[in-house]
């Protein structure tokens, strides 16, 4: 006996028969999916979305979502697969139009979770912009039986892909990157990835650390609208901004040089970092970009950022230059230097 169903047929937890295309995924689907996601192209239930389209280049991304715990401060998995691909389209220099949802989910993840979950989805979407217009839903057995407390490990993992317009006139590329370009990010560092291991470490700190989780589609595209000579935009997710200024360092066989003391980053993800060992410079964020410019065109671009409540602790953090060989560099607290290299495995698991 079904211990997730009642004796009326309805359920507290995904089962199996959840994802059997029948009876119960229609339910699963009108239920729990199309309230929260409602649109006039999701609602056709068709096997693809008809989207129009005007001439001009189009941007197309996908990722994929495995986030543990689901839930945290700041943020969910949902809002992360939301986020996580507008800011994909958006660091291209693209407006995002649409996503696709797919989603994983193992037997036993009760409905109450992944309706607040959902509900994350469609909220987020509504603050990007963006509809969800076509999707995928699989349920799959349960892999692990017990946890901490020998309570169920429930499981999701969702894929999301979005497409966009590119902008018009705008060019960004690592290619464009020369000696004497600025770089600026538009916040404090490692708060999603500060936030998700304290959570998942069970490790209580003076002050909780919310992740970082934004749409960044606005904010980009009120840079770019100053008509400053903006050359690169990344996302500084998994690896951190160390990551993306050692790939910059890679590709274009220049040096950089950044200066600790103007890195944005708060007290308590500092005083966290430092008790679990973790870099900041390498730790993943969900709400901060890596901003490449020519030098004049500096303050302006600054200046747009701080306008913007994503970007209100925006601040330039370094420089491009020549040097043999090439290296990414940190001017420490205390005047040294040392070398920033990207990590070489991955420091948190299953953070984003």
């Amino acid at each position: 006996m079904n211990t997730s169903a009642s004796v009326s047929g309805t359920y507290d937890r995904v089962v199996i028969a959840h994802g059997g295309g029948g009876e119960l995924m229609g339910r699963l689907i009108r239920e729990h999916f199309l309230p929260p996601l409602k649109n006039e192209t999701l609602k056709q239930l068709t096997d693809g979305a008809v989207l129009p389209w005007s001439a001009g280049e189009l941007v197309f991304t996908t990722d994929s979502y495995v986030v543990t715990p689901l839930e945290f401060p700041g943020g969910d998995i949902g809002r992360l697969a939301v986020v996580g691909t507008v800011n994909d389209l958006a660091v291209m220099g693209a407006k995002p139009i649409a996503l696709s949802l797919g989603l994983i989910i193992e037997e036993g993840l009760p409905l109450e979770v992944l309706d607040r979950i959902v509900a994350s989805i469609a909220a987020t979407a509504r603050e990007a912009g963006v509809e969800v217009v076509t999707g995928d839903t699989k349920v799959i057995e349960r892999r692990q039986t017990a946890g901490q407390d020998n309570q169920p490990l429930e499981g999701l993992f969702i894929n999301t892909a979005g497409i966009g317009h590119m902008r018009p006139g705008v060019r960004l590329g690592l290619e464009r990157i020369e000696p004497g370009d600025v770089i600026l990010v538009n916040g404090n560092i490692a708060d999603h990835g500060l936030a998700v291991m304290s959570v998942r470490s069970g490790i209580e700190f003076d002050s909780t650390i919310h992740s970082d989780a934004a749409p960044l589609n606005g904010l980009i595209a009120a840079l770019l609208e100053t008509g400053a000579d903006v050359k690169f935009l990344r996302d500084a997710t998994r690896g951190g901004i160390a990551g993306v200024l050692a790939d910059i360092c890679e590709a274009r066989s220049l040096s950089i040089e950044i200066n600790e003391n103007r890195v944005p980053l708060a007290p308590a993800t500092r005083h966290a970092a430092e008790m679990l060992g973790l870099d900041p410079l390498t730790t993943a964020n969900e709400g901060k970009c890596v901003i490449v410019m020519a030098a004049g065109d500096a303050g302006r671009v600054l200046a747009a950022c701080r306008a913007h409540p994503l970007g209100k602790d925006g601040a330039v953090i370094g420089r491009v230059f020549e040097a043999t060989p090439p290296l990414v560099e940190l001017i420490t607290r205390v005047g040294g230097r040392r070398i920033v290299q990207r990590p070489y495995g991955e420091e948190l698991p299953r953070i984003c």
